[in-house]
């Protein structure tokens, strides 16, 4: 269903619902909200998304299909190695500028960890891939232990954007930036240094 295109209504009442979920909270914004900011019917809404957890899972997809192309066409035009890695913390400040409320998926977990809601699986798979983006960026820049170096940029990345956001802190994504950096340039040196190295 995820992948159906979208009727000229359905697209509507998607952009609407991905614009008043990110604002508002999910729970706090109902169908008939929706359908009337769309304006179509409640009927229409439930045609093209089958209920409101529909709606939920093709917001949280498509935020995630846009995340990523987001990031990707930022770093693909860097120059490869640690520039790269580096990149995807300048392409969180660009993403961050239009998302004052903080991370949609973690907002999204806020009001549906502990279910079993499908939309968990859309939740950690946008996770896991920012966190793999990050291993293979560190793989192709010849970094060691890609696996371990990828979660932990990632760890960085994602409190970025909470200090950023819940801690007010307008510097949070250069902090962010500055300590990846730091952390590349030595386990760059350590590389040089060890019996070997180049």
């Amino acid at each position: 269903m995820l992948d159906k295109p979208l009727t000229p209504a359905g697209e509507r009442i998607l952009t609407v619902a991905s614009e008043l979920f990110y604002a508002h909270g999910i729970r706090a914004v109902g169908v008939d909200l929706i359908a009337e900011e769309a304006g179509t019917t409640k009927k229409t809404l439930y045609d093209r998304f089958g209920s409101k957890d529909g709606l939920v899972q093709h917001y949280l997809a498509r935020r995630y299909r846009l995340w990523c192309e987001h990031v990707t066409q930022y770093v693909d035009t860097l120059e490869p190695g640690s520039t790269r890695i580096l990149g995807v913390y300048d392409a969180l400040d660009a993403w961050m500028r239009g998302n004052r409320r903080g991370c949609g998926f973690v907002n999204a977990f806020a009001e549906f960890g502990g279910t079993d809601s499908p939309v968990l699986a859309i939740i950690e798979s946008e996770k896991a891939w920012t966190r793999s983006l990050f291993a293979r960026l560190a793989t192709e820049a010849g970094y060691p232990d890609a696996e371990d170096l990828g979660t932990r940029l990632s760890l960085l990345h994602e409190g970025a954007v909470v200090m950023g956001t819940a801690g007010g802190r307008d510097d949070a994504i250069a902090v962010a930036r500055s300590v990846a950096a730091e952390l590349l340039a030595a386990l760059a040196m350590a590389r040089v240094g060890a019996p070997g190295g180049t």
